[in-house]
């Protein structure tokens, strides 16, 4: 009884060879080009935009609300994208939309949403600046009210009277919510209070109230977040970066030698600079998730170059007789249907996150498409002939002078 086997479908034909390093000077020029379009996009958007980049409240601040629903003066559940809706439908942009569990002071568990949007409150600067000047004048022995969203921080050498205060503010056509033990801290001789009106918390449950039927919003907890916390999140994140960067070359240079590592490095520049570059296109918010996202794309990429690497080294041992230009295309085409079924699958999968996902889950997703692409060519038109490069220039090049002196 004789049995058949059906052949391994291949996605590229057993003896395919396609001539990669013969074009190097045009994938380099296109490489050259889509990095200066990437950077020239940060600079547009800043004059356009006025920023470099559609930053979200992880790096610009903004304001963290907390929110529990009650149905029937019970504790009831709210699916994340009815809030997303309502938010959308309310003109809030660049929010974010979570689950979130807290313990009460009887540690009674609760649950709610968070919302995290990078409006630091419904007061523009205009009015903030105005409302602060006139209530410097207005109550004696105040020496600073500054607003941070809406929150009015006062500095003064006099108690303030809430009454006074609450009326001051209705002329502002502003609602002054009720103080609370920790509105008032004295500490050597300030004052200092915390003067906080509805706004933002409010317009929000609003918009929760109308748009989802039947259940009662209830504040839990709201707080800014700094812009200078936001700016120390940019700093540390691109020091990650750099980190992540120099410990995969050193890695490289130990793996191989010294005349691989700059290809790789070369290629993760790229990688992150068109991906940074596709966000600023697109305007898409860029996040602690985005910047996660990146680092798992560099790290895809370096992977993907070492397994062309290894074949490169591998056939420099084995194809003696042949040119390193020659070894290079070989090892290429040897590794392309591995490189293409795996980036395939892995971009498959991301795509439909980013096709099914909402929020942070679409953002990583759309990052890591962008990189899957970016770092498929990177790893056969960015760092093969960059070896190629530096052996042509600083090792092949000395060993032909030295044969020239030799005869």
């Amino acid at each position: 009884m004789s049995t058949s086997h059906k052949p391994f479908r291949e996605i590229l034909k057993p003896g395919t060879s396609f001539e990669f390093v013969g074009k190097n000077r045009r994938w380099a020029l296109v490489s050259v080009a889509l990095i200066i379009a990437s950077i020239a996009m940060l600079f547009v958007n800043r004059s356009v935009r006025g920023d470099y980049l559609n930053w979200n409240i992880d790096f610009k601040g903004g304001t963290e609300l907390t929110f529990e629903f009650l149905k029937d003066g019970k504790a009831t559940t709210v699916d994340p994208a009815d809030i997303r809706s309502a938010l959308n439908n309310g003109g809030f942009s660049g929010f974010e939309v979570s689950d979130v569990e807290w313990n009460d002071a009887d540690e009674i568990n609760h649950t709610g949403i968070m919302v995290r949007t990078p409006q630091f409150g419904i007061i523009n600067k205009t009015k903030a600046k105005e409302v602060s000047s006139a209530f410097i004048k207005e109550f004696p022995g105040v020496v600073v009210a500054r607003w941070r969203g809406d929150d009015l921080f006062v500095r003064s050498s006099t108690p303030l009277n809430e009454a006074a205060v609450s009326a001051f503010l209705t002329k502002y056509e502003m609602e002054m919510k009720p103080w609370h033990n920790d509105t008032v801290e004295i500490t050597d001789g300030e004052i200092k209070t915390k003067v906080a009106v509805w706004g933002l918390d409010r317009q929000m449950m609003g918009l929760f109230k109308k748009q989802i039927p039947g259940v009662e919003p209830k504040l839990e907890a709201s707080f800014g977040i700094s812009a200078k916390a936001g700016e120390r999140l940019q700093r540390d994140g691109l020091r990650a970066l750099f980190y992540a960067i120099l410990l995969i070359m050193l890695y490289l240079a130990f793996r191989f030698d010294v005349r691989y590592a700059p290809g790789a490095v070369v290629a993760l520049f790229h990688d992150a600079i068109l991906v940074v570059g596709v966000f600023a296109l697109a305007w898409q918010p860029v996040s602690l998730t985005t910047l996660a996202a990146l680092l798992t794309v560099i790290g895809y990429s370096v992977n993907d170059t070492v397994v062309i690497f290894d074949r490169i080294r591998e056939n420099v041992d084995k194809l003696k007789d042949k040119r390193l230009a020659r070894v290079i295309n070989i090892s290429l085409n040897e590794t392309l249907s591995r490189t293409l079924l795996t980036s395939l699958t892995l971009f498959v999968v991301t795509l439909m996150m980013n096709i099914l996902g909402t929020g942070l889950v679409r953002n990583f997703a759309f990052a890591m498409n962008i990189g899957v692409i970016v770092g498929v060519y990177s790893s056969i038109f960015v760092a093969a002939p960059v070896l190629l490069w530096i052996d042509d220039k600083y090792y092949s090049g000395k060993s032909r002078r030295r044969r020239a002196k030799a005869e």
